[in-house]
């Protein structure tokens, strides 16, 4: 199984679309919007709730790292379970409430207006690509879709590495603030920011054919690519606002 055929978002690929048969009941926009308006409201309660408890003084490093891990291995899950979607997806809103909670927190305590800026340049950049896509402004070709995958799968082998790396006490540059890790994360958040263009995509040519439960995939696929793009877009603004 090739994760990285279709679109660099996992999951949108044909493991999870493939089907035989057109079921009876199948994949639909609406239901998509639904149960990613379901999920993002419970990343938004989790967040809400960090927020309260480092404001009574209590730690949440622990949250963070623990959320971002569990949203790892129930991704792995999803990709080995796709039918356990149902469960799986609010389960990983709730891992990602938790990351971007804390996340959200502490650059509110350095920046106080960044992360409602960052919030508003994520939804803001979502109707963009939106809009482009539905207008054909900019068509997804088999070029393009594959100068994405690269570069996001490149930027996602980086991210790991590095992850693995800070373990060790190495510390790898685009964590800091100089010029390179300024314009690494500047590529990142154009390259998510494209990675939508591949969700509406997959969508479009796959809606009214997958069976229905796997709207719960395309939630996912939508989150994860949402929650890519807001974390750069944030990553970025605060690398910003300390060098100026």
């Amino acid at each position: 199984m090739d994760l990285f055929k279709k679109t660099s978002n996992p999951a949108f690929n044909n493991y999870f679309f493939e089907e035989k048969k057109t079921p009876s009941k199948t994949m639909t926009v609406t239901g998509i919007f639904i149960k990613s308006m379901f999920s993002i409201a419970i990343i938004i309660i989790i967040s809400v709730g960090m927020w309260r408890l480092h404001q009574e003084g209590i730690k949440i490093k622990w949250y963070s790292l623990g959320g971002m891990l569990a949203a790892i291995i129930i991704s792995i899950v999803i990709s080995v379970h796709q039918h356990w979607a149902h469960i799986l997806v609010p389960l990983y809103a709730i891992a990602k409430g938790f990351f971007l909670g804390a996340a959200t927190v502490y650059a509110h305590a350095q920046f106080p207006n960044l992360p409602y800026q960052a919030i508003a340049i994520t939804v803001v950049t979502f109707i963009v690509m939106l809009l482009l896509y539905q207008t054909q402004l900019i068509v997804v070709t088999k070029k393009l879709r594959s100068v994405i995958i690269t570069v996001a799968t490149s930027i996602f082998i980086i991210y790991i590495i590095s992850l693995i790396l800070s373990f060790f006490g190495i510390k790898v540059f685009i964590w800091g603030t100089s010029w390179p890790a300024i314009i690494f994360n500047i590529i990142a958040a154009i390259f998510a920011s494209l990675s939508l263009l591949l969700d509406f995509d997959y969508i479009e040519r796959h809606k009214n054919k997958s069976p229905k439960y796997k709207e719960w995939l395309a939630t996912w696929g939508l989150l994860v690519t949402l929650v890519w793009l807001y974390m750069e877009v944030l990553r970025l603004m605060r690398k910003l606002a300390i060098r100026f």
